[in-house]
């Protein structure tokens, strides 16, 4: 029971309707980029966006009412992907309409937000980690690069390439 009640507690409070109307803000943008810089159709580009959409927002649905606890990105993704798996009903329409959205459009609010997202609890974390928080750094982007590296020689030996 205490440990219910614990995990309630660390449990971040999603509020839905503000983060439908920051991604509506969001589809937006990403819509008015994905016509003018990546030149791709207007339509197309808003079913591809609003499709993106409905992931998200089902995934943050999730994250906030199943009755354990992931967070709302492994949500978003675990909906993605199976509404992209073969077999699922409707997933290459899914595949066919988020293929019209150009990827760099995504990720440029993303980003954005990350560097604006750096708080003064996170600036003063790295300052009293001093210089372990850089070897740690430096070890997690190598293992990630070096993992990257086994795994895609390995993908490229095995399709013949």
């Amino acid at each position: 029971m205490s440990t219910a009640v614990a995990e309630t507690s660390r449990r971040p409070h999603i509020d839905l309707g503000q983060h439908a109307v920051v991604l509506v803000v969001v589809s937006i943008l990403c819509l008015v980029a994905n016509t003018v810089g990546a030149g791709l159709p207007v339509g197309a580009g808003l079913v591809g966006i609003v499709v993106l959409y409905a992931i998200v927002m089902v995934g943050l649905m999730l994250a906030k009412w199943m009755p354990f606890y992931l967070p709302s990105v492994a949500w978003i993704s675990l909906v993605g992907i199976v509404a992209t798996l073969n077999g699922v009903p409707g997933s290459q329409w899914v595949v066919d309409q988020v293929s019209n959205v150009n990827f760099l459009v995504l990720a440029t609010p993303c980003l954005a937000y990350a560097g604006l997202a750096i708080a003064r609890e996170e600036i003063d974390i790295a300052k009293t980690s001093g210089w372990r928080i850089f070897i740690v750094a430096l070890f997690v982007l190598l293992g990630t690069y070096l993992g990257s590296v086994v795994i895609a020689d390995l993908m490229l030996q095995w399709q013949g390439i």
